[in-house]
């Protein structure tokens, strides 16, 4: 099983040395709702402010990997993709054979190609949302 948005984000916050009660009082988060989402029994915040908050008081940076991270288990905490990834048209139109891969059923050998040119490439353009980004 892959990372856990509350566990990442508890890890994040012991990285920089702070305690629950700590992190919290610099950030003016409220500490048993942080705990529940450290500890899993809470979804992250889905609000987009709330999250750039939080990120921001892990000291994610608008780049880098930690913060990717954050934010893409963020969202699939919440069930949906990331916006990044919806807005990657290359990317969409892939995502039916990478899930019928991953579930075992056949895919079109095209479309299988297809998913592996793309991951050769790096997943095309992810932040540059069309094909022509990609070119």
């Amino acid at each position: 099983m892959g990372h856990q948005f509350g566990p990442y984000a508890r890890e994040i916050r012991v990285q920089l040395g702070e305690t629950l009660r700590q992190f919290c009082s610099r950030a003016g988060l409220d500490p048993a709702y942080i705990s529940r989402i450290e500890r899993g029994l809470m979804a992250p915040p889905q609000d987009p402010e709330k999250l750039e908050h939080y990120a921001r008081a892990l000291g994610l940076t608008q780049t880098g990997d930690a913060r990717q991270t954050f934010m893409d288990l963020a969202a699939t905490a919440a069930g949906r993709l990331p916006q990044d990834s919806l807005d990657n048209e290359q990317l969409m139109d892939c995502l039916p054979a990478f899930l019928r891969t991953m579930r075992g059923q056949a895919v079109d050998d095209k479309d299988l190609d297809h998913l592996i040119e793309m991951i050769r490439n790096g997943g095309g353009n992810m932040g540059g949302g069309n094909k022509e980004g990609a070119k």
